[in-house]
Protein backbone atom coordinates (compact mmCIF):
# COMPACT_ATOMS: atom_id res chain seq x y z
CA UNK A 1 0.00 0.00 0.00
CA UNK A 2 1.39 4.06 -1.04
CA UNK A 3 1.54 5.44 2.36
CA UNK A 4 2.51 8.80 4.29
CA UNK A 5 3.65 7.74 7.42
CA UNK A 6 3.88 10.97 10.03
CA UNK A 7 5.89 10.74 13.69
CA UNK A 8 8.69 11.86 15.52
CA UNK A 9 9.95 9.84 18.36
CA UNK A 10 10.95 6.66 18.58
CA UNK A 11 7.78 5.04 19.42
CA UNK A 12 6.77 6.48 16.12
CA UNK A 13 10.17 4.96 14.11
CA UNK A 14 9.60 1.15 15.65
CA UNK A 15 6.09 1.12 13.75
CA UNK A 16 8.16 2.93 10.46
CA UNK A 17 10.62 0.13 10.15
CA UNK A 18 7.92 -2.37 10.61
CA UNK A 19 5.96 -0.83 7.73
CA UNK A 20 8.91 -0.57 5.60
CA UNK A 21 9.80 -4.35 6.22
CA UNK A 22 6.48 -5.19 5.97
CA UNK A 23 6.90 -3.88 1.99
CA UNK A 24 4.08 -1.03 2.19
CA UNK A 25 5.43 1.61 -0.17
CA UNK A 26 6.25 4.65 1.92
CA UNK A 27 6.37 7.59 -0.36
CA UNK A 28 6.93 10.33 2.07
CA UNK A 29 8.00 10.68 6.20
CA UNK A 30 6.57 13.93 7.73
CA UNK A 31 8.66 14.64 11.16
CA UNK A 32 9.67 17.34 13.27
CA UNK A 33 12.30 19.49 12.23
CA UNK A 34 15.56 18.81 13.84
CA UNK A 35 16.06 20.01 17.32
CA UNK A 36 19.17 21.16 19.19
CA UNK A 37 20.37 18.48 21.63
CA UNK A 38 23.81 17.14 23.53
CA UNK A 39 26.09 18.78 25.35
CA UNK A 40 26.90 20.90 21.97
CA UNK A 41 23.55 21.60 21.23
CA UNK A 42 24.32 20.64 17.70
CA UNK A 43 20.83 20.02 15.69
CA UNK A 44 19.90 16.40 15.74
CA UNK A 45 17.37 14.53 13.40
CA UNK A 46 14.64 12.31 14.91
CA UNK A 47 13.95 8.59 15.45
CA UNK A 48 11.47 9.00 12.93
CA UNK A 49 14.02 10.26 10.54
CA UNK A 50 16.70 8.26 10.99
CA UNK A 51 14.85 5.20 9.70
CA UNK A 52 14.04 7.41 6.72
CA UNK A 53 17.18 8.13 5.82
CA UNK A 54 18.28 4.46 6.33
CA UNK A 55 15.64 3.50 4.08
CA UNK A 56 16.05 6.16 1.64
CA UNK A 57 12.30 7.67 2.24
CA UNK A 58 11.98 11.58 1.08
CA UNK A 59 11.75 13.49 4.38
CA UNK A 60 9.74 16.43 4.90
CA UNK A 61 9.67 19.01 8.08
CA UNK A 62 7.30 21.80 7.51
CA UNK A 63 6.73 23.84 10.89
CA UNK A 64 2.89 23.50 9.96
CA UNK A 65 0.82 21.78 8.03
CA UNK A 66 -1.94 24.21 7.60
CA UNK A 67 -0.41 26.15 4.17
CA UNK A 68 -0.87 25.47 0.83
CA UNK A 69 2.24 24.35 -0.15
CA UNK A 70 2.57 21.62 2.35
CA UNK A 71 -0.87 20.44 1.85
CA UNK A 72 0.07 20.34 -2.14
CA UNK A 73 3.32 18.25 -1.16
CA UNK A 74 1.21 15.70 0.83
CA UNK A 75 -1.23 15.79 -2.27
CA UNK A 76 0.69 15.06 -4.82
CA UNK A 77 1.75 12.08 -3.51
CA UNK A 78 -1.08 9.96 -4.09
CA UNK A 79 -0.93 8.23 -0.31
CA UNK A 80 -3.68 5.78 0.09
CA UNK A 81 -3.44 6.29 3.93
CA UNK A 82 -1.12 8.10 5.75
CA UNK A 83 0.03 6.56 9.20
CA UNK A 84 0.49 8.90 12.39
CA UNK A 85 2.18 8.02 15.44
CA UNK A 86 3.74 10.95 18.22
CA UNK A 87 3.93 13.72 15.66
CA UNK A 88 3.45 16.84 16.62
CA UNK A 89 1.61 18.77 14.35
CA UNK A 90 -1.82 19.21 14.26
CA UNK A 91 -3.38 17.72 10.95
CA UNK A 92 -5.95 20.05 9.47
CA UNK A 93 -9.35 18.57 8.27
CA UNK A 94 -7.73 18.96 4.53
CA UNK A 95 -5.10 16.70 5.08
CA UNK A 96 -7.39 13.93 7.03
CA UNK A 97 -9.81 14.11 3.95
CA UNK A 98 -6.62 13.39 1.36
CA UNK A 99 -6.12 10.16 1.36
CA UNK A 100 -8.47 7.25 0.12
CA UNK A 101 -8.67 5.62 3.49
CA UNK A 102 -7.62 9.10 5.56
CA UNK A 103 -5.33 8.61 8.18
CA UNK A 104 -4.81 6.19 11.26
CA UNK A 105 -3.30 7.11 14.54
CA UNK A 106 -1.41 5.10 16.94
CA UNK A 107 -2.09 5.57 20.09
CA UNK A 108 -0.57 4.30 23.34
CA UNK A 109 -3.71 3.31 25.71
CA UNK A 110 -7.15 2.05 25.64
CA UNK A 111 -8.74 4.59 24.27
CA UNK A 112 -11.40 6.50 25.25
CA UNK A 113 -9.30 6.15 28.70
CA UNK A 114 -6.39 8.66 28.04
CA UNK A 115 -6.89 10.88 25.34
CA UNK A 116 -3.92 13.31 24.87
CA UNK A 117 0.04 13.63 25.53
CA UNK A 118 0.78 11.68 27.77
CA UNK A 119 -1.31 8.37 28.04
CA UNK A 120 1.97 5.83 29.65
CA UNK A 121 2.80 8.16 32.01
CA UNK A 122 -0.61 9.07 33.06
CA UNK A 123 -1.46 5.11 33.28
CA UNK A 124 0.63 4.60 35.70
CA UNK A 125 -0.01 7.03 38.11
CA UNK A 126 -3.34 6.66 38.01
CA UNK A 127 -2.50 2.68 39.03
CA UNK A 128 -4.37 1.24 35.67
CA UNK A 129 -4.01 -2.68 35.78
CA UNK A 130 -3.94 -2.85 31.97
CA UNK A 131 -2.90 -0.82 28.81
CA UNK A 132 -2.25 -0.88 25.29
CA UNK A 133 -2.51 0.74 21.56
CA UNK A 134 -5.30 1.60 19.78
CA UNK A 135 -4.99 1.94 15.87
CA UNK A 136 -7.89 5.11 15.76
CA UNK A 137 -9.46 6.64 12.44
CA UNK A 138 -8.42 10.41 13.04
CA UNK A 139 -10.91 12.74 13.34
CA UNK A 140 -10.53 16.76 14.34
CA UNK A 141 -11.47 16.12 17.97
CA UNK A 142 -8.32 15.06 20.24
CA UNK A 143 -8.00 11.48 20.20
CA UNK A 144 -12.09 10.94 19.34
CA UNK A 145 -11.95 9.21 16.01
CA UNK A 146 -13.24 5.29 16.11
CA UNK A 147 -11.26 2.43 16.89
CA UNK A 148 -10.16 0.33 14.08
CA UNK A 149 -8.04 -2.09 15.87
CA UNK A 150 -6.81 -2.72 19.74
CA UNK A 151 -4.52 -4.89 22.03
CA UNK A 152 -3.88 -4.60 25.36
CA UNK A 153 -1.76 -6.07 27.87
CA UNK A 154 -1.47 -6.09 32.23
CA UNK A 155 0.77 -3.32 33.62
CA UNK A 156 3.16 -5.28 35.85
CA UNK A 157 4.19 -3.80 39.42
CA UNK A 158 7.63 -3.11 38.65
CA UNK A 159 6.90 -1.17 35.02
CA UNK A 160 8.06 2.14 34.17
CA UNK A 161 7.24 4.99 31.68
CA UNK A 162 10.67 3.21 29.80
CA UNK A 163 9.56 -0.39 30.01
CA UNK A 164 6.27 0.49 29.35
CA UNK A 165 7.01 2.33 26.29
CA UNK A 166 8.65 -0.04 24.90
CA UNK A 167 6.02 -2.68 24.98
CA UNK A 168 3.65 -0.25 23.39
CA UNK A 169 5.53 0.83 20.93
CA UNK A 170 6.33 -2.87 19.81
CA UNK A 171 2.57 -3.53 19.94
CA UNK A 172 2.02 -0.25 17.82
CA UNK A 173 4.33 -1.18 15.41
CA UNK A 174 2.62 -4.98 14.49
CA UNK A 175 -0.86 -3.39 15.09
CA UNK A 176 -0.30 -0.71 12.10
CA UNK A 177 0.91 -3.54 9.89
CA UNK A 178 -1.95 -5.51 10.90
CA UNK A 179 -4.62 -2.60 9.99
CA UNK A 180 -2.18 -1.42 6.69
CA UNK A 181 -3.22 -5.10 5.71
CA UNK A 182 -7.00 -5.41 6.44
CA UNK A 183 -8.11 -1.62 5.60
CA UNK A 184 -10.46 -0.65 4.88
CA UNK A 185 -11.42 -2.02 8.57
CA UNK A 186 -14.98 -1.78 10.62
CA UNK A 187 -14.82 1.56 12.89
CA UNK A 188 -15.53 1.14 16.13
CA UNK A 189 -16.76 4.74 17.64
CA UNK A 190 -15.34 5.31 20.95
CA UNK A 191 -18.27 4.96 23.97
CA UNK A 192 -18.69 8.17 25.83
CA UNK A 193 -18.14 6.89 29.55
CA UNK A 194 -14.73 6.56 30.60
CA UNK A 195 -13.34 9.35 29.01
CA UNK A 196 -10.25 10.73 30.56
CA UNK A 197 -7.58 12.94 29.71
CA UNK A 198 -3.85 12.18 29.66
CA UNK A 199 -2.36 16.30 30.20
CA UNK A 200 1.03 16.57 29.01
CA UNK A 201 3.59 16.03 31.89
CA UNK A 202 5.28 19.23 33.85
CA UNK A 203 8.38 19.03 35.44
CA UNK A 204 6.74 20.16 38.67
CA UNK A 205 4.96 17.34 39.04
CA UNK A 206 7.83 15.24 39.71
CA UNK A 207 8.35 16.24 43.15
CA UNK A 208 7.49 13.93 45.22
CA UNK A 209 5.16 14.72 48.30
CA UNK A 210 6.01 12.53 51.06
CA UNK A 211 2.38 13.08 52.75
CA UNK A 212 1.16 10.71 50.32
CA UNK A 213 0.86 6.61 50.36
CA UNK A 214 3.78 4.16 50.07
CA UNK A 215 1.69 2.63 46.68
CA UNK A 216 0.98 6.07 44.78
CA UNK A 217 4.99 7.00 45.19
CA UNK A 218 5.99 3.63 44.22
CA UNK A 219 3.99 4.66 40.87
CA UNK A 220 4.59 8.70 40.86
CA UNK A 221 8.57 7.41 41.24
CA UNK A 222 7.80 4.77 38.10
CA UNK A 223 5.60 6.75 36.05
CA UNK A 224 8.84 9.62 35.73
CA UNK A 225 11.43 7.06 34.82
CA UNK A 226 12.58 8.29 32.87
CA UNK A 227 11.67 11.72 32.70
CA UNK A 228 12.05 13.94 34.26
CA UNK A 229 12.87 11.29 37.33
CA UNK A 230 10.98 11.55 40.68
CA UNK A 231 12.41 14.03 42.51
CA UNK A 232 12.79 14.44 46.53
CA UNK A 233 15.53 16.74 48.53
CA UNK A 234 17.26 16.15 51.73
CA UNK A 235 19.10 18.76 53.58
CA UNK A 236 18.04 21.27 50.79
CA UNK A 237 20.02 19.36 47.83
CA UNK A 238 18.11 17.72 45.79
CA UNK A 239 17.76 14.06 44.88
CA UNK A 240 15.90 11.66 42.43
CA UNK A 241 14.94 8.25 43.37
CA UNK A 242 15.08 6.09 40.44
CA UNK A 243 13.47 2.59 42.15
CA UNK A 244 11.60 1.96 45.07
CA UNK A 245 8.99 -0.42 46.43
CA UNK A 246 6.72 -0.26 49.43
CA UNK A 247 6.83 -1.75 52.21
CA UNK A 248 5.10 -1.55 55.81
CA UNK A 249 6.59 0.69 58.66
CA UNK A 250 5.47 4.39 60.04
CA UNK A 251 6.82 7.29 61.00
CA UNK A 252 7.46 10.68 60.98
CA UNK A 253 6.31 11.74 57.33
CA UNK A 254 9.94 12.13 55.08
CA UNK A 255 11.74 10.53 58.27
CA UNK A 256 15.06 7.32 57.16
CA UNK A 257 13.37 4.55 59.22
CA UNK A 258 16.36 1.81 58.09
CA UNK A 259 19.29 1.96 56.25
CA UNK A 260 21.46 -0.67 54.69
CA UNK A 261 23.44 -1.46 52.22
CA UNK A 262 20.52 -2.57 50.04
CA UNK A 263 18.29 0.40 50.96
CA UNK A 264 17.11 2.98 52.57
CA UNK A 265 13.39 3.28 54.05
CA UNK A 266 10.99 6.02 54.24
CA UNK A 267 7.92 6.67 55.97
CA UNK A 268 5.10 8.12 53.99
CA UNK A 269 1.69 9.34 54.76
CA UNK A 270 1.26 5.65 54.68
CA UNK A 271 3.46 3.23 54.34
CA UNK A 272 7.00 3.05 53.82
CA UNK A 273 9.01 3.04 50.89
CA UNK A 274 11.96 1.32 50.28
CA UNK A 275 14.36 3.22 48.07
CA UNK A 276 17.33 0.82 46.51
CA UNK A 277 18.61 3.66 43.50
CA UNK A 278 18.90 7.10 43.75
CA UNK A 279 21.15 10.25 42.07
CA UNK A 280 22.67 13.34 43.86
CA UNK A 281 22.16 16.60 41.42
CA UNK A 282 25.22 16.18 38.66
CA UNK A 283 26.05 12.31 39.74
CA UNK A 284 25.33 9.07 38.06
CA UNK A 285 22.22 7.14 39.12
CA UNK A 286 23.37 4.77 42.16
CA UNK A 287 22.83 1.69 43.82
CA UNK A 288 21.89 2.66 47.96
CA UNK A 289 25.29 1.13 48.44
CA UNK A 290 27.09 3.21 45.69
CA UNK A 291 25.05 6.63 47.07
CA UNK A 292 25.80 6.11 50.70
CA UNK A 293 29.35 5.92 50.21
CA UNK A 294 29.27 9.48 48.92
CA UNK A 295 26.01 11.05 50.70
CA UNK A 296 25.46 9.11 54.12
CA UNK A 297 21.95 8.60 55.85
CA UNK A 298 21.01 7.50 58.75
CA UNK A 299 18.02 6.56 60.63
CA UNK A 300 16.47 9.88 62.32
CA UNK A 301 17.62 12.31 59.16
CA UNK A 302 14.51 13.36 57.14
CA UNK A 303 14.03 14.08 53.55
CA UNK A 304 11.92 17.68 53.30
CA UNK A 305 7.95 17.04 52.86
CA UNK A 306 8.40 18.88 48.91
CA UNK A 307 11.50 19.25 47.48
Amino acid sequence: MRLIFAGTPEFAAQALSAIVDAGHEVALVLTQPDRPAGRGMSLQPSAVKKVALESGIEIFQPLTLKNEAAQAKIAATGAEVMVVAAYGLILPQAVLDMPRFGCINIHASLLPRWRGAAPIQRALLAGDAVTGVCIMQMEAGLDTGPVLLRGEFPIEANDTTATLHDRLANLGARLSVEALGKLPLPAEPQPVEGVTYAHKIEKAEAVIDWSKSAIELDRHIRAFNPFPGALASFGGQTVKLWRAVPVEGKGEIGAVLAVDRHQVIVACGEGALSVTELQKAGGKRLPVQQFLAGHPLKVGDRFDIRA
